[in-house]
């Protein structure tokens, strides 16, 4: 990638273009356009419209393990960390920055030429996850993946329904975890 001071201003709206539309929606000559680049300019910097979303995708996966790690490195009981994971996912997902959001807007399906990159990306961070939950102390027979995904699936859908002032971050994620927390211990 060649050196070009407009390069983050360009991810920048794709990132937004990529969360308000979707990865069709957004057009390179609409994302080059706000910078005043022409489309082909692009070029020089990524291949294709698909390395410009997997660039995109990975920045926001980059900022969501951030804020995780920092997060969960302070805790030491399981369902403390957890819950701090969870905190510092949805206010990466709700900080008003594009990028997490497109980790959750757009679906590796959608692009399938940069699936397998998508996927790669999203596995990796849903491994920190995974091993939140591997430390939980949980009954024997617990779905142990299938409760990371339900806990991931409820809080990337907190975007589309969050309201500022209702409720914070860490209500919800706090919220999240202690359902799952009495649901076990009640089960």
């Amino acid at each position: 990638m060649r050196a070009d001071s407009r390069l983050p201003r360009v991810l920048d709206c794709a990132a937004r273009l990529f969360r308000q539309k979707g990865y069709q929606g957004a057009s390179i000559r609409e994302i080059v356009g706000t910078v005043g680049m022409l489309p082909g300019s692009l070029y020089c910097h990524f291949a294709s419209k698909e390395d410009l979303l997997v660039e995109v995708y990975a920045e926001g996966v980059r900022r969501l393990r951030t804020g995780v790690e920092s997060a969960t490195a302070r805790a030491r009981d399981p369902w403390k960390r957890l819950e701090a994971a969870c905190v510092a996912h949805l206010e990466t997902l709700l900080d008003g920055s594009d990028y997490a959001q497109v980790m959750v807007r757009v679906q590796p399906q959608e692009v399938s030429e940069a699936a397998p990159r998508l996927i790669a990306l999203r596995d990796g961070y849903e491994r920190l996850f995974g091993q939140l939950v591997e430390a939980l102390p949980l009954p024997a027979g617990t779905g142990r993946a299938q409760m990371r995904l339900m806990l991931l699936g409820a809080l990337n859908w907190v975007p589309n329904w969050y309201r500022p002032g209702r409720q914070s971050p860490r209500g919800i994620a706090r919220g999240f975890v202690s359902i799952l927390r009495s649901g076990l211990d009640h089960g």
